[in-house]
């Protein structure tokens, strides 16, 4: 079938494709590559891949369009579905021959209910769908797709059988040649990463357990499943001719660090290429294995440290000890390996000290850059669990954004309120960067670079702005 892949317009800078952690508004706007999409697209021949919100595309361009196709897939999430739902209406009203479906890990946990609450709605793909969805494509019978869950001529649900795991990861086509087809690669930015720069995974699946971690429990599985190293090496090179501006690669793997013999195989063959490259990690990767992989070109660890205090990171089952990060992080230091910190505010066990107890934690520390995300418990997760067996989640108001996209703080303690975990996040970024010595650094990072003069400047007017979206959310709340 003629097939459109859509992550469909929705809150005005809202990062969808961010979908293996959460979705929402950035503080600077940045948006990934939308990788979920992309995969199941080039396994599809002659098909198309729509990113809208970073191409700024609105809906009634899709929309001038939706009779060029048989088949629209979107990617959804728990923020964007009601958005989402309304966008396959509008597509079905232009041609109602249109048949639609729906993946990610909204659908992949509850199918049923998504489809209850859409009539629009022809399929859902759960967990691993990237052949599940290509066999819709290529007409096989609904009823003979595992891992589906559709529509029949009654208009029954039926949810077939679920899809065995991948294995063989080598099988996936290379996603970086849906990039080239379909996506202006400038239009991608984050942040802390090289401008321009190509993200893309090596692997699927994390052996941690982090309890509120999305993916994991809900697509990727808790076993690590790999590409080769020639693959992925083979992709580079693609890479490397196809995108010659490319400034940085980042591998999006959830810990590529997990496999330490096969990281450090990968980063000998991507020395050898002379690239510029980045990964997420956890915070005990050993300082051996880390001067290898920066001796071969790596620039920056991306480390989910989420919290200072010990006792919270054994309530997430995090898996690391406080100082082991700590060393871990003087290493990278030490060896000149920048790292951005992600830390969230409002798990299970918060309270105003140990808020204060992470805030301090991460100006000892003191990555080169850091997130402040608050606790969002995504349906399929075991936090999402906890919080609604211990009366910490109001079910009926479980909104995980706001009318603009801008995270809220759906968690609340009987200690702790919604809005003092809210407004701890803006705190956070003060007391952290609003310090001399790493004002310094900043200022000292500027005059060394006019490029990285602009380009903090314009981060800093959207941050600003990103402030006051925050203090309207929280008058609102």
């Amino acid at each position: 079938m003629r097939t459109l892949f859509l992550q469909a317009p929705t809150f005005d800078g809202f990062d969808g494709g961010a979908g293996s952690r959460y979705q929402a508004k950035r503080e600077i706007k940045s948006f990934w590559y939308p990788t979920w999409l992309a995969q199941p697209a080039a396994l599809v021949p002659n098909s198309k891949l729509i990113d809208a919100p970073p191409h700024n595309i609105k809906l009634p361009e899709i929309v001038a369009q939706a009779n060029d196709f048989d088949l629209v897939v979107l990617h959804t999430s728990v923020p964007s579905f009601k958005s989402d739902v309304k966008t396959i209406e509008a597509l079905k009203a232009a041609n109602p021959k249109l048949i639609a479906g729906l993946i990610g890990a909204k659908v992949a946990v509850d199918a049923a209910g998504a489809m209850a609450q859409a009539p629009v709605v022809d399929f859902c793909a759960r967990n691993e769908f990237d052949f599940t969805v290509k066999e819709v494509a290529d007409g096989v019978p609904m009823a003979e797709i595992k891992g589906l869950s559709y529509r029949d001529a009654d208009g029954t649900v039926v949810h077939n059988e679920d899809r065995e795991i991948m294995t063989d990861m080598d099988q996936l086509p290379f996603v970086t040649s849906v990039y080239k087809r379909d996506l202006e690669m400038e239009k991608y930015f984050i942040g802390y990463l090289k401008h321009p720069y190509i993200s893309f995974y090596s692997g699927r699946g994390c052996k941690s357990r982090c309890t509120f971690c999305l993916w994991p429990q809900t697509v990727g599985g808790h076993t690590y499943r790999t590409r080769s190293v020639a693959h992925v090496i083979e992709e580079i090179k693609y890479c490397l001719k196809e995108f010659p501006q490319t400034k940085e690669f980042f591998f999006d793997d959830d810990t590529f660090t997990d496999n330490l013999p096969r990281a450090e195989e990968i980063a000998r063959e991507l020395g050898k290429l002379g690239v510029t490259w980045s990964c997420n990690a956890k915070a005990n990767v050993p300082r051996e294995t880390l001067k290898v992989l920066k001796d071969n070109g790596l620039r920056l660890l991306l480390v989910g440290y989420e919290s200072g205090n010990q006792a919270i990171l054994h309530n997430i089952k995090k898996g690391m000890r406080v100082e082991v990060a700590e060393k871990f992080t003087k290493d990278c230091h030490e060896l000149g390996i920048a790292i951005h910190g992600t830390f969230i505010l409002g798990l299970p066990g918060e309270t105003k000290e140990t808020i204060r107890e992470t805030i301090d934690f991460a100006k000892r520390i003191n990555p080169h850059t850091i997130q402040v995300s608050l606790a969002a418990p995504y349906p399929g997760t075991f936090l999402y669990k906890q919080a609604v067996e211990n009366g910490w989640l109001d079910v009926e108001n479980a909104e995980l954004v706001d009318e603009n996209g801008v995270q809220v703080a759906p968690l609340h303690y009987p200690h702790l309120s919604h809005s003092e975990i809210f407004n701890s996040v803006e705190d956070f970024y003060k007391k952290f960067y609003f310090r001399a010595p790493k004002i310094a650094s900043i200022v000292s990072e500027m005059v060394r670079s006019p490029d990285m003069m602009k380009r903090r400047l314009r981060e800093g007017v959207e941050f600003y702005r990103f402030l006051k979206e925050r203090q309207g959310t929280a008058k609102a709340a």
